[in-house]
C-alpha cells in the first residue's frame, strides 16, 4: 500500500462517500453492496469491495443489525432528474445511517403515478417515517395518505411546505431575488429564466423571486424577462436555452432554476458560437458538483443539500422517538442558509455598464 493511503487511514476514518468516489459509483450503490442487496452488477460489486478494502472502510454495525424493539425504520422515495442533487442528497442521508437503532430503506419510484403503491409497500414493511425529496415533497395527496396512516414525514426542498409534515429547505424566493439583483447590478436588463418542474413549488418560488427583484429595480417583469419551461433535467435545459437564444432580441443573461439546466445553457451558447460570459452570462441554482466540472464554472446559488438531507434524518428520528414516548411534537418547518457563489460564468454585458442598486431590504 502506498504512503498516502497509509497516511489517510491513520488520520481519518474512511466514509461511504470516500468509497463511492474511489469506486466511481454513487453512495447508494455502496450501501447496497455493504448490505448485500440484489440489483448490483458483479463487476460493480467487485469495484466497490476493492475500494472498501483499499480504504479499510468499516460500516457502522447498525447497518447490519437485525431489527429490534428500538429500531426506527426510515424510508426515502426518490426520482429526481438532477443526478447532482440526488448524489448530494444520498451522501447526507447515508451519513446518518450510523445513528443508533436507525435503518434506512431507499427506493426508486420511476413514475409519479406509482408513488402511492411505493409508499403503501413501505408502510406495510414497517416504515415509521418517510423522507420526501423533490418531487414527492410537494405531493399533497401523498402527504394526506401518510397523515391518514399516522406515518411521520419530512419534506425536503419544498417551496411551499405543507401543514401535514415537517419540512427542511431554503428560502427559494429570497435566493432567486438575490441572484437576479446580482445580474441587474452587472448591467443586465434583458434576462432569460428557465423554470423547473411545473409540479414543484420551489420552481414557482424562484420565479417569484426573479419578478420581485425586477419590480424593485423599476423594470416590468413581462418586458425584462423571457421565460422558458424546463423540468430540472439537462435535456430540458437544452431545449429551453435554444428557445431563449433563437430570437434577435435574445437575453444578455440566463438564470436557470438549477445547475443541470444552466450547464445545458452553456453548451447551447458554445454551440452557437457565443462566449460565456462575454456574450451571455449564465447562472444556476443548487451548486451541484456539475457547477465546477464545466467551463466556465457556474455562478450559482448554493443550497446545502447534503446538510438538509442529514438534518431531515435527525428531525424525523426525534419526532418518532417523541411519539413513542407519548409526547408527539408539532410539525417543524426549518429554513437553512443559502449562499450566492460567484465563479466565471457571469460578467457585465458588452454594451451596458453595471447598474448601482440600493441595499437589499
Amino acid at each position: 500500500m502506498n504512503q498516502p493511503a497509509r497516511q489517510r487511514r491513520r488520520t481519518k476514518a474512511a466514509t461511504i462517500a470516500d468509497v463511492a468516489g474511489l469506486a466511481g459509483v454513487s453512495p447508494m450503490t455502496v450501501s447496497r453492496v455493504v448490505n448485500d442487496e440484489p440489483g448490483v452488477r458483479p463487476e460493480t460489486r467487485e469495484k466497490v469491495n476493492a475500494a472498501i478494502a483499499a480504504l479499510n472502510y468499516l460500516p457502522h454495525p447498525s447497518v447490519r443489525r437485525e431489527p429490534d424493539s428500538e429500531t426506527i425504520r426510515i424510508g426515502m422515495v426518490f426520482n429526481d432528474p438532477s443526478v447532482g442533487y440526488l448524489n448530494d442528497f444520498m451522501i447526507g442521508l447515508l451519513s446518518k445511517a450510523g445513528l443508533r437503532h436507525v435503518q434506512l430503506d431507499v427506493q426508486r419510484c420511476e413514475q409519479r403515478e406509482d408513488e402511492e403503491d411505493m409508499v403503501r409497500a413501505m408502510i406495510a414493511g414497517g416504515a415509521h417515517g418517510l423522507i420526501l425529496p423533490p418531487p414527492f415533497c410537494d405531493s399533497e395527496p401523498l402527504l394526506q395518505r401518510l397523515a391518514a396512516h399516522k406515518v411521520l414525514a419530512v419534506a425536503v426542498s419544498s417551496g411551499r411546505p405543507s401543514a401535514l409534515a415537517s419540512a427542511i429547505g431554503i428560502d427559494d424566493q429570497r435566493a432567486a431575488y438575490e441572484m437576479t439583483r446580482h445580474l441587474l447590478s452587472l448591467g443586465h436588463q434583458r434576462l432569460g429564466f428557465i423554470l423547473g418542474d411545473r409540479h414543484q413549488h420551489c420552481s414557482e418560488r424562484r420565479l417569484a423571486g426573479l419578478r420581485s427583484a425586477l419590480r424593485d429595480a423599476g423594470l416590468d417583469p413581462a418586458q425584462a424577462a423571457q421565460l422558458a419551461q424546463g423540468d430540472f433535467s439537462y435535456r430540458s435545459g437544452l431545449d429551453a436555452a435554444e428557445q431563449l437564444l433563437a430570437g434577435a432580441d435574445r437575453p444578455t443573461a440566463i438564470f436557470a432554476s438549477n445547475d443541470d439546466m444552466a450547464a445545458a445553457t452553456v453548451a447551447i451558447a458554445h454551440r452557437m458560437g457565443l462566449d460565456v460570459p462575454s456574450d451571455l452570462a449564465v447562472v444556476g441554482f443548487d451548486d451541484a458538483p456539475l457547477a465546477t466540472t464545466i467551463w466556465p464554472e457556474l455562478t450559482t446559488v448554493r443550497q446545502p443539500v447534503t446538510k438538509m438531507a442529514g438534518a431531515a434524518v435527525e428531525l424525523l428520528v426525534r419526532h418518532i422517538r417523541a411519539r413513542r414516548a407519548g409526547k408527539p411534537l408539532p410539525c417543524e418547518h426549518v429554513l437553512m442558509p443559502f449562499e450566492l457563489v460567484r465563479r466565471q460564468s457571469d460578467a457585465a454585458p458588452r454594451s451596458r455598464p453595471p447598474l448601482r442598486l440600493g441595499a437589499v431590504a
